[in-house]
This record gives C-alpha cells, sequence and structure tokens, in this order.
C-alpha cells in the first residue's frame, strides 16, 4: 500500500514538474512577439510581475508574519530572483533567440561554484569542476565563438546577467540558511528544544513578486508605456494573435502556474530528480521558439545546448554543499527556488 503510495506521489510530483517546465519555458516565446510589437521589454516584464503579483495577493496576506520574519529573503527574492533575473532575461530576448538566452543563463550552477571555489574557498569535486568545463564548452558552440560571436554582443551580456542574478540569490539564500542553521542550534542550546521553521514557499514567492513589482514600477515607469498596443496584435512567427492573449499566458500560465506546480513538484520528488526536469526548460523553450517564433539553431547550436545543460546539471548536482535557498528564475527556478531554502537545492532559469 505504502510503495504504491509512493509510486502514484513520484509520478503526479514528475507530471507537475512537467507542467512547470512547459510553462516557464513558454515565458520567452510568448514575450518576444510583445516586444517586436512595440513594447519596451521593461514594460513586458512588468506586467508580468506586477499581474502575478495582484493575483498572489490573498497568499501574501496569508504569510504576512514573513514581512517581519524573513525580510531579507524576501528582498533577495524580490531583487534577484523576480526582478534581476527577468529583466536582463527579457531585454536579452528582444535581442539574440530565446533559446540561447536561457542556455547562457544555464550558466549559473557553474558560476555559483566559481563563487564556492575562489571567494568562499571551500572545495569542489572534480566531478563539478568537469561540469564546469562542459557548461564553458557547450556555451562557446551555443555562441559559435569561431564565427566572431554571430550573435549581438549586448544581448548575450544581458543574458549572462541574468545568470549572474540567479547566483546572487544562490549566495544570498545560502547565507540566509546558515543564520537560519545557526539559530536554531543556539536555540537548541538554550535546552527549549525549539526547531527553526522554514518560510513556506508560496508565501516566499508572493512577496518576492510584490518586492519585483514594486520595484520594476520605478525602473519601467510603466506610466509611460503605449497601453493601446495591448488591444493589437502581435506576430508570432507571421501570424497574429492578440496581445492580451498573449499577457494572459505570460501572468497566468508562465508564471503563477509555473511557480505553484513547481514548489508542489518538489515536494513529491527528490532535489535531484526536480532538478533534471527543470533542465528540461531550456530545451522546451527552444523547441518551442523553433516552431512559434522560427527561430532555428545549428546542429552545433544544439549540441552545444546540449552540451551546457549537462554540465550544468553536473554542476549542480555534484556541489560539496547545495545552496540552501531559492534561485530564479525566471524562469524556472524560481518555483524550486523557494523550495531549496525549505528543504534542499534546485537550480534553474
Amino acid at each position: 500500500m505504502h510503495a504504491s503510495r509512493g509510486t502514484q506521489k513520484r509520478s503526479a510530483g514528475l507530471g507537475l514538474a512537467l507542467l512547470s517546465a512547459f510553462a516557464f519555458g513558454g515565458s520567452g516565446v510568448a514575450a518576444k512577439p510583445l516586444i517586436e510589437a512595440g513594447l519596451d521589454p521593461l514594460h513586458v516584464v512588468w506586467l508580468r510581475v506586477a499581474g502575478a503579483a495582484l493575483i498572489m495577493l490573498p497568499v501574501a496576506w496569508r504569510h504576512r508574519n514573513l514581512v517581519r520574519e524573513r525580510p531579507a529573503l524576501l528582498a533577495g527574492f524580490g531583487l534577484f530572483a523576480v526582478a534581476g533575473v527577468q529583466a536582463c532575461y527579457f531585454a536579452a530576448i528582444s535581442r539574440i533567440p530565446v533559446g540561447v538566452a536561457l542556455l547562457v543563463e544555464y550558466l549559473a550552477p557553474a558560476l555559483v561554484l566559481g563563487w564556492v571555489r575562489f571567494v568562499q574557498r571551500r572545495p569542489v569535486t572534480r566531478a563539478a569542476a568537469l561540469g564546469v568545463v562542459l557548461a564553458v564548452g557547450g556555451l562557446a558552440c551555443v555562441v559559435e565563438v569561431w564565427a566572431g560571436l554571430s550573435f549581438d554582443a549586448l544581448g548575450l551580456l544581458l543574458a549572462l546577467g541574468a545568470a549572474c542574478c540567479q547566483v546572487g540569490y544562490f549566495v544570498l539564500s545560502d547565507h540566509g540558511g546558515q543564520e537560519a542553521k545557526g539559530r536554531e542550534g543556539r536555540e537548541g542550546k538554550g535546552g527549549d528544544g525549539g526547531s527553526v521553521e522554514p518560510p513556506p514557499p508560496l508565501g516566499v514567492i508572493a512577496y518576492g513578486l510584490i518586492v519585483g513589482a514594486l520595484v520594476l514600477t520605478v525602473v519601467a515607469r510603466p506610466w509611460g508605456m503605449d497601453w493601446s498596443l495591448l488591444g493589437g496584435t502581435a506576430g508570432m512567427n507571421g501570424t497574429g494573435v492578440p496581445a492580451w492573449v498573449l499577457l494572459g499566458w505570460i501572468v497566468l500560465i508562465a508564471t503563477v502556474l509555473a511557480y505553484g506546480t513547481g514548489v508542489v513538484s518538489v515536494r513529491m520528488l527528490s532535489p535531484q530528480v526536480a532538478g533534471v526536469v527543470a533542465c528540461l526548460e531550456a530545451v522546451i523553450a527552444t523547441v518551442l521558439a523553433w516552431v512559434l517564433l522560427g527561430e532555428h539553431l545549428s546542429a552545433p547550436q544544439l549540441i552545444g545546448g546540449f552540451t551546457v545543460l549537462t554540465g550544468a546539471f553536473i554542476a549542480q548536482s555534484s556541489a560539496p554543499k547545495p545552496p540552501s535557498g531559492p534561485v530564479a528564475a525566471g524562469a524556472g527556478a524560481a518555483a524550486a527556488a523557494a523550495e531549496s531554502e525549505l528543504s534542499a537545492g534546485r537550480a534553474s532559469h
């Protein structure tokens, strides 16, 4: 009976993880036509984050004690995992293909290991070092360095900026996790036997979206946006699609549903399995961009993309001590992100 329930739970978790990866993977494909129709990338990011924040307000109210208990965590999630990652990613896809931008972001686990090795001066395993080499080598194929970087250099830098925002949140969350463990240890020595409860992931996500929306409101200044564009159509590989449909997909599917299913799936699966499924986000995004936007990648780029994902997974799973907090992402990571601080780590976009 218990084995049957365990199998059903894993199957359900895998299904939710796949749904989350698909939902996250479609964000860039839906956003790029809006950007090409005339909306500024920052305005698209603001619409996504502010819309999702409004929907998550009831969740934020339910977990309002987080504002007092974990202000640094909420601020970090909003600044890095929401505002930073999304702004850099959407700005990047306005200049380079969706799949390339997302694959560049998958350097984040490798960059985290660089921080661990050279800043924190902690040892890393050979397997982790191999993962870094694979990720960097695969990226060289993705951007076709032998052709003199055939993609827009600024677009690549923006995608790298999104990866760095993920690293910043990894580091912030790891620091927060250490503080929580230290506080729990001190309380234990005090003899009260108490334990520090991890923050609820949906609450962290809700407040992260609110913080991100507030930051992006100042940066994007949406009052200057051409709102009439949302009543028109956006071209998707020659086909006109209502702009409000694309915006609805970005807010409801690629944000609210993606984060929610991601959090639940990590609770039902091991971090390792969830991490593997999260890597499918880049594959899904590349395939959707190929089919819906006509963004074709060459054979070397596809091979390089597979190598990046392989290296990213090895680097993340072979770390001497996984980061204990959320990442984002934008993309795919933020959902498992919040759970990571709560249970064990998962890295994705």
